[in-house]
């Protein structure tokens, strides 16, 4: 995927649900992976002609993986003149080694949302984008209906009260295959260091299916992202081209 059309995706998104105000500082949460990653570029770019004024700011939660390195992508935010903040924490050593969770994946997350929170409340950001893309959303949407029986999945625009943040996924028009080709085009720094923990789970079990759904039903993908988009899901706002 070439740059023109990770900016023309990502600037439908934010057209359609009015994700970005004038005078928005906005905090990309930087995994080290090829979606964050990605989304950095694209909004890094995005920001030299949107007519809406914003700024944007780098975080990374460092939580203490051995192997994890930072400098490559220090680098690109040099490149991208994006300040890149890095926050380095002890959640690797407190699941892993001092509490020895067989199932950290939940607490883990919880760990790193709360300490990116406070980062990004630090910093004075007014919101904070996630790079999740449409194969996210459509997994998500699968997971919650085989393993929690609703209908729901990320919404493109969250406000969360108790933060007083707004939570943006400029991403979610991308399929994760043009991303994947994008990190390739663009020699992205993506991290290989891998929890733990990974292996096979629920997330990878709905990809799967999906995947097989795809293979069987080519264009299939496609029309059940459509169906989400225009569901309206509780949570989602309304887009802006179906508005009165």
């Amino acid at each position: 995927m070439k740059l023109q059309k990770l900016l023309s995706h990502t600037r439908r998104a934010i057209d359609t649900y009015q994700m970005i105000d004038d005078g928005d500082k906005i905090a990309i949460g930087i995994s080290g992976g090829k979606d964050s990653l990605a989304l950095l570029y694209g909004m890094a770019h995005l920001r030299r002609f949107y007519p809406k004024k914003f700024d944007i700011i780098a975080i990374t939660i460092d939580l203490g993986y051995p192997g994890f390195h930072t400098e490559e992508i220090t680098e690109l935010c040099k490149e991208l003149d994006v300040p890149y903040y890095v926050e380095k924490t002890e959640i690797y050593d407190i699941i892993f080694n001092y509490r020895k969770e067989t199932n950290p994946c939940s607490l883990c997350a919880k760990m790193r949302k709360g300490a990116l929170n406070d980062k990004i409340k630090e910093l004075g950001c007014n919101k904070f984008a996630y790079a999740h893309h449409k194969d996210d959303i459509i997994e998500t949407f699968f997971m919650s209906l085989i393993f929690e029986g609703r209908i729901h999945t990320f919404s493109p625009v969250t406000y969360l009260d108790r933060s007083k943040l707004t939570m943006i996924r400029p991403l979610m028009f991308c399929n994760e295959g043009e991303i994947a080709a994008f990190e390739r085009d663009m020699n992205l720094p993506v991290v290989t260091a891998k929890c733990p923990a990974d292996g096979f789970t629920k997330r990878e079990y709905a990809k799967q299916h999906i995947k097989n759904l795809e293979k069987e039903n080519p264009g299939c993908k496609e029309k059940i992202f459509a169906a989400i988009c225009n569901a309206n899901l509780d949570g989602w706002p309304e887009p802006i081209n179906r508005q009165r």
